[in-house]
């Protein structure tokens, strides 16, 4: 496995165990029917993104401790799946900024701006993940 696909794993372990941190922190606020402007989503949403970037730069180092990689250079093949899982999991981001801008043209609160702009970014890291691993192993589409 190359040293960009062991990234791509971390990257996608992170993002989808730091969402669900988060929702297990937000969620029932929510559902036990708290007013979502007396829900505080700031801290739990800054220790999740702040936790997660730490969480990702130990698990590079944690893999490349338990299973070093020839090279931590990427080839050619790395950066056409790195580019076709950007591409695919940026649409998730500008679905996110068009639905906050949207939110906001209506007064929304800025809980429900946030979260949406926090679930496209999870969805981009998701999806763009699952999009290189699946390129990793059946090879880049060449349409």
């Amino acid at each position: 496995m190359s040293y960009e696909e062991k990234g791509t794993w971390v990257y996608l372990v992170v993002a989808i165990v730091g969402s669900t941190v988060y929702l297990s922190l937000v969620l029932p606020q929510l559902l036990d029917g708290t007013p979502v402007e007396q829900i505080d989503y700031v801290p739990a949403m800054l220790w999740v993104i702040g936790g997660a970037i730490v969480a990702s730069i130990i698990g590079r180092i944690l893999v490349e401790i338990l299973s070093p990689s020839e090279s931590t250079r990427g080839d050619i093949r790395d950066k056409e799946i790195d580019r076709l899982g950007e591409r695919v999991g940026s649409s998730f981001v500008v679905i996110g900024a068009l639905g906050a801008l949207v939110l906001a043209m209506f007064d929304a609160d800025g809980f429900w701006i946030a979260n949406t702009v926090y679930l496209c970014f999870v969805l981009s890291a998701v999806v763009s993940s699952i999009t290189k691993l699946v390129a990793y192993r059946r090879g880049v589409p060449t349409w």
